[in-house]
């Protein structure tokens, strides 16, 4: 646990913070996360466009928060060149927390390079050494966690609030744009010059790893194209689900449920 911070304090902050996100603007959000809860704060970016905005103001702002991604490897290459665009643009380093070699190595021995497309339980192992341990690292010590989570994104996000505490990793989770539509997000972006992912103009509305990610086709759902071979319609990596924490045991639980 950090020191900054007891978790009943922190259980405390996060209501605080839920009951007055949504009175304030995305940047209000930010600054005021940064102005009530101590110690690090830690924003993961997956280079989406939800992302891109709040990088923006965070760069654009000098907010101290950290701006981390998670590389696993098999990102699509218009991904890469958006993240050296945004790190020339603003200035500032995009941190990257990678898999760990072992685990790996491992998991394609295996399940193979590919493995993840015939069973569920396989693609959670891969989300859980590319990222849900990554993740943990990224987050180790912080008091907060800033995501680009939004509620019109799918069925299993509608539930989720503007602040909360996560109880597993101890610290409190704020979503700033919770209530934006991607209307709203692409609109903003395009009056602030933000840069965004080119592939998004080709239909891919959620950008994750090339081999897990199509376009869209036309009434699909904006998280439609993530992990499209699989029938369950609440689909997630385990970033976003507590008990998805470390690495391929979470992912084994979820794929158990």
């Amino acid at each position: 646990m950090r020191d900054d911070a007891h978790p009943s304090d922190l259980k405390g902050l996060a209501r605080d913070l839920n009951a007055a996100f949504p009175g304030l603007s995305p940047l209000e959000r930010l600054t005021t996360l940064r102005e009530t809860v101590p110690g690090r704060l830690v924003f993961t970016t997956s280079l989406g466009i939800e992302d891109q905005l709040i990088t923006h103001l965070i760069f654009r702002n000098a907010i101290k928060i950290e701006v981390v991604t998670l590389d696993t490897g098999r990102l699509f290459p218009e991904t890469y060149d958006l993240w050296r665009r945004t790190e020339e643009q603003y200035g500032k380093r995009i941190h990257a927390k990678y898999p760990n070699g072992e685990k790996l190595e491992e998991l394609i021995e295996d399940q193979g390079i590919d493995g993840f497309y015939y069973a569920k339980e396989f693609r959670l192992n891969c989300c859980g050494v590319r990222k849900i341990e990554p993740l943990g690292r990224a987050l180790d010590g912080a008091s907060g966690w800033v995501t680009g989570l939004r509620a019109d994104q799918s069925a299993n996000r509608q539930d989720m609030d503007f602040a909360g505490f996560d109880a597993v990793r101890g610290l409190v989770k704020a979503n700033p744009i919770f209530d934006m539509s991607r209307a709203d997000v692409a609109a903003f972006c395009a009056e602030n010059a933000v840069p965004v992912n080119v592939l998004h103009d080709r239909n891919f509305l959620s950008i994750g790893c090339a081999p897990c990610t199509r376009a869209l086709q036309p009434g699909e759902p904006e998280r439609a194209g993530r992990w499209w071979w699989e029938d369950d319609t609440k689909r997630e990596c385990g970033l976003h689900v507590p008990d998805a924490t470390d690495g391929t045991d979470g992912a084994r639980e979820l794929a158990r449920r």
